[in-house]
């Protein structure tokens, strides 16, 4: 098979011949965000049907996400062995086994094999997004990679307003009066009767995702997507330095990155576990909100940054925003519904707690973090630059790590006082903003 090979000198206008990778990219984008931000809703649903504490229900998300660190150096051999077109139809695969695996999960009503399914699924979505990121940035000009990655984001983080809103649909459109409060008033057999029910409505949605996407696997591998061939080391402007641990703003960018990935998974993945503690119905759609608000915040950047502020100035304004919000959530009062009344009550939607506007807030605040750390923290490291990018690729970790530590917090001292651990995490984000992206060298 011959290999077509993309660059962006050899498209310098952006046409259409770099259209069609580009869409194919976007679904792919668009379905890893959906399968994602799924945990918003599968968390509240699993600690019911499992009957779990805070802490147990976010193993969900911690099995996901450590996968990402687990996985990434096998992934990236798998990348460098099969090429990005093989290596993001192998992806899918993955993630249409993991989503398999639901169904026996599903059956036994055993917590650990959803945590082995999530777990399979994450592995997946590491090497599919090993594969399609640096694509997605060769696949056209180069000063256009910074809009195609917005772009991806808007796609991503849209998948994410639907996911939680399908998952309801699917598998609670009949069943969504069966509520923790609701199974205590049942004798023991009654309550384990309607678990069964519950987790059995899984099956049928997870066995039409897997194939779904294992369908996708195989439409992928015999598409006209063009394979990109292998790039050379770019030429170093590192200064001699031979170490990525020299490089005092990379290693402050691993930090901010673990502790950015960690604040949006609580936005996303808590959120739903906040409206069953403060017994708000449809628990499992308020994932929703933290997602449109990642949207706007993903518009407003494509919009905005680098034409009004820089993409510097653009991330203290998010970390500053952060801060505001999470001191906001701590002295918020769970009885007031005045902050969703003003921004989206005229609208005829349903109002929310104030803690839980808040929490969706965070998804403005956090929109533009990623997309302004990466360039921070490469900048200048020209041959270091791959070793330095799975580096920041380990940051990923504070998405497993961090809602944990919200989960224990909130089984001692409740839901809405465990988002205390939101301001340290923003407070590092704004001093990598101000001072700790400067070019500096560690000796």
């Amino acid at each position: 098979m011959s290999k077509v090979t993309l660059h962006p000198s050899d498209n310098p206008s952006g046409n259409s011949s770099s259209l069609q990778p580009i869409v194919i990219i976007g679904v792919l984008f668009f379905m890893f965000g959906f399968i994602t931000w799924l945990n918003g809703a599968l968390i509240p649903f699993l600690q019911l049907v499992c009957q779990l504490g805070e802490f147990q229900a976010l193993l969900i998300a911690f099995s996901f996400y450590i996968a990402y660190v687990v996985m990434a150096l096998p992934m990236a051999r798998v990348l460098a062995w099969s090429g990005y077109k093989n290596a993001m139809s192998i992806g899918l695969g993955l993630i249409a086994l993991g989503c398999a695996l639901f169904i026996p999960a599903a059956y036994s009503q055993q917590f650990i094999v959803f945590l082995l399914a999530q777990f399979v699924v994450g592995s997946g979505l590491t090497l599919l997004q090993t594969a399609s990121n640096p694509y997605l940035v060769r696949v056209g000009p180069e000063h256009s990679a910074a809009a195609r990655i917005s772009l991806m984001g808007i796609l991503n983080k849209s998948a994410g307003v639907l996911a939680p809103l399908v998952f309801t649909w699917l598998v609670l459109q009949d069943l969504g009066h069966i509520t923790a409060d609701s199974l205590a008033l049942l004798s023991e057999a009654e309550r384990q009767q309607q678990l069964t029910l519950l987790a059995s409505q899984l099956m049928a949605p997870y066995a039409g995702i897997a194939a779904a996407i294992l369908l996708l696997a195989v439409g992928l591998r015999f598409s006209a997507l063009p394979e990109l061939p292998a790039e050379a080391v770019p030429v170093s402007s590192d200064g001699g330095k031979t170490s990525i641990w020299q490089h005092r703003h990379l290693v402050l960018g691993v930090v901010t990155l673990f502790c950015y990935v960690g604040v949006e998974v609580i936005a996303g993945d808590t959120i739903g576990l906040l409206g069953s503690a403060l017994n708000v119905q449809g628990a499992t759609t308020l994932a929703s909100y933290t997602m449109v608000f990642m949207v706007l915040g993903y518009s407003l950047g494509l919009m905005l940054v680098p034409k009004l502020m820089s993409q510097r100035q653009a991330l203290a304004i998010s970390a500053g925003l952060g801060l505001v919000l999470s001191a906001g959530i701590l002295v918020s009062e769970p009885g007031s519904s005045g902050i969703s009344a003003l921004l989206w009550g005229w609208a005829g939607l349903p109002l929310l707690p104030d803690p839980i506007s808040l929490v969706a807030l965070l998804g403005l605040a956090n929109a533009l973090v990623w997309p302004a750390v990466w360039p921070l923290a490469l900048a200048g490291l020209g041959s270091l630059t791959p070793k330095a990018s799975a580096l920041l690729i380990m940051g990923i970790a504070g998405g497993a790590l961090l809602p944990l530590v919200y989960g224990a917090l909130s089984q001692h001292f409740g839901a809405i006082a465990a988002y205390i651990v939101l301001l340290p995490c923003y407070a590092m984000i704004l001093y990598y903003a101000v001072r700790g992206c400067q070019l500096k060298s560690s000796r």
